[in-house]
């Protein structure tokens, strides 16, 4: 993009970048001076680099989006993709998803990982039709009222599917605001009041324009102001950034990862894994235990082919990691079990 003769360096008229008060974040609430620049500059950088993305296209339907909003979180772009088209081809509607069993959902929920947001969708689709004539709710309060949804996909929904001006405020737009307003190099653990301020302080009055800042501020954390090694070079707004005319300082705080080795997490997604390719009702036994006498009157063991059930026993779990992972699944509805053994709900 070309840069626009709009000045914004730090100190310097009403151009300069939004920069922090003598008392830290707690202090930058109010609109910052030259705003209006950095919502030009950041828009238009959205409009020249944002990737092409099937839920922004224009003919989405507000369904997409909201499927779009419960896939993303946690999860990158490119493992939603194709889920998401899967499921819009499936169940174009709320009210096809909620035809279906609560199983079918997480069937087809694929390797996303987090299968209760498949729960979560198909609960709040069956909200949909019995509350709302089968389509999206449009207002924040609304989509708050659905099941599984919170703050930010209420927001993100009502902004992105309806055009309204809402705050939505996710991990890139956290880290975005805490590096160009505040000059720290990560916001703080968890979302606070301060930063939630500091959001709607930084929204265009205009309901139009606050839709793209939302959507464009995302995007500049997603692909350019990233966690780990921000493209700082590629930034529309470099010469307004708090934290680089700071000197990039280190982070107050070392992010902590997300276990997945060896945690009860990883047990359960391999035993849903071993439900959702099961055609059928799958023994107590066998999800328990390395699987031996399946079959009665069959060979006295049974092979462990790839697949599933291969991947599942290969994690060598403990007998009461098992035990849990199963319980936790069957407590949370991701699973039930009858005589039969245990399946994904019907």
């Amino acid at each position: 993009m070309t840069a626009r003769s709009t000045t914004m360096n730090p100190g310097s008229g009403s151009a300069t970048a939004p920069r922090p008060a003598a008392g830290g974040a707690g202090d930058a609430h109010g609109p910052p001076p030259g705003l209006e620049a950095l919502h030009t500059r950041i828009t238009e950088w959205f409009s020249d680099e944002a990737r092409d993305l099937p839920w922004r296209d224009p003919g989405c339907t507000p369904w997409g989006i909201f499927v779009s909003e419960i896939m993303l979180q946690q999860t990158p772009v490119v493992r939603v993709l194709p889920v998401w088209r899967d499921w819009l081809q499936r169940w174009p509607t709320p009210a096809d998803l909620a035809a279906e069993p609560s199983g079918a959902a997480v069937r087809h929920w694929g390797r996303l990982g987090y299968p209760r947001r498949a729960l979560r969708l198909h609960a709040a689709a069956s909200a949909m039709v019995a509350g709302h004539d089968g389509e999206v709710p449009t207002t924040h309060d609304e989509l708050l009222a659905l099941p599984g949804v919170g703050a930010y996909t209420a927001a993100a929904v009502a902004a992105f599917a309806f055009g309204r001006r809402e705050t939505v405020v996710d991990t890139n737009i956290r880290r975005v605001h805490a590096r160009l307003v505040d000059g720290k190099a990560l916001p703080a653990p968890a979302l606070t009041a301060a930063e939630m301020k500091r959001a709607v302080a930084l929204m265009p009055g205009d309901a139009g324009l606050s839709v793209r800042w939302n959507a464009a501020v995302m995007e500049l954390g997603a692909v350019v102001c990233t966690a780990r090694a921000p493209r700082c070079v590629a930034c529309p707004v470099l010469d307004a950034c708090a934290w680089v005319a700071a000197g990039r300082p280190a982070p107050d705080h070392v992010p902590k990862g997300q276990a997945w080795a060896g945690t009860d997490r990883q047990v359960r997604g391999a035993i849903v894994a071993v439900l959702r390719d099961a055609e059928d009702e799958v023994p107590r036994s066998v999800l328990l235990d390395a699987p031996v006498d399946l079959l009665q009157g069959g060979p006295s063991t049974v092979a462990l082919t790839p697949g599933p059930l291969a991947a599942l026993h290969g994690l060598q779990a403990p007998a009461e990691q098992l035990e849990r992972a199963l319980t936790g699944l069957l407590a949370d509805g991701l699973a039930e079990e009858s005589e039969g053994g245990v399946r994904l709900p019907g």
